[in-house]
């Protein structure tokens, strides 16, 4: 089943347009890869999964996004809901200046849950489901930020799973990790793939390839190639695909 479709997706900046009639479609329950050189349209086209551009001025979008098989840009579309649902985790870890317990019951406070008892049930349920939760089980109301950098990214991914959403969008979320944390942060979301679609924009080709059930190449905003990732690196039928993934690839002026 598709859980996100897109159809002639055009996206603009101002009079910059950076997205061109994007087609895709990703099945629910699997990991896809968007990778392509800086500047491709990557980032752009995840926030676009949760509107999170129309924060831009000057920013806009031709075309159709469609998450279980709705029109995320109707007007009957409550914005901080679908953001609920499509939880954000960003490239850079960035905890609240709060204690680690309140940084994964922040959300479910939003919401107006005040129970106790679930709060604490959810925020160890949830810290076990990222593997964090027997590192900051006795700092729980110690600040997030005296956690490593990998610990962050993890607590942030907890952040946004709390809510329960259906959908993990991660940009470079390994970008600023040592490589013991990438690798933990990669075993995390093979597992989160059992219950959430995930799309994660990636410059590390080997990471891309490890994780994802299917990759995406975008080159100057345009969909080159969309696979499953076997088939991506080790045949692929784009000759740009091929010389971006094995190094022969000019970066656009």
């Amino acid at each position: 089943m598709q859980k996100i479709f897109t159809n002639d997706l055009n996206f603009y900046y101002g009079q910059n347009q950076v997205l061109h009639r994007v087609n895709i479609g990703i099945e629910a329950g699997t990991v896809t890869a968007l990778i392509g050189p800086s500047g491709c349209g990557k980032s752009t086209f995840l926030r676009v999964l949760n509107r999170m551009n129309e924060l831009v001025p000057n920013a806009r979008m031709e075309g159709e996004v469609r998450i279980d098989n709705k029109n995320i840009y109707d007007e009957s579309v409550d914005v901080y809901d679908l953001r609920k649902r499509v939880g954000m985790v960003f490239q850079k870890p960035n905890p609240f200046p709060k204690s680690i317990f309140e940084n994964v019951a922040f959300g479910l406070r939003i919401k107006g849950v005040s129970h106790r008892k679930f709060i604490q049930e959810k925020v160890e349920r949830t810290l076990r489901q990222v593997f964090l939760w027997e590192e900051v089980k006795d700092s729980l109301h110690k600040s997030a930020l005296i956690l490593s950098g990998g610990q962050q990214q993890r607590l942030c991914i907890a952040r946004a799973l709390a809510v329960e959403p259906s959908i993990l969008l991660m940009d470079e979320p390994a970008s600023s990790l040592d490589p013991i944390s990438t690798a933990k942060l990669e075993e995390l979301i093979y597992e989160l793939k059992q219950s959430y679609t995930i799309v994660i924009v990636t410059h590390n080709m080997q990471q891309a390839s490890r994780t994802s059930d299917k990759t995406a190449f975008l080159y100057k905003g345009n969909l080159v190639e969309y696979s499953d990732t076997t088939t991506f690196f080790t045949n692929p039928s784009n000759e740009r695909t091929q010389n971006y993934i094995t190094g022969r690839f000019e970066q656009p002026g």
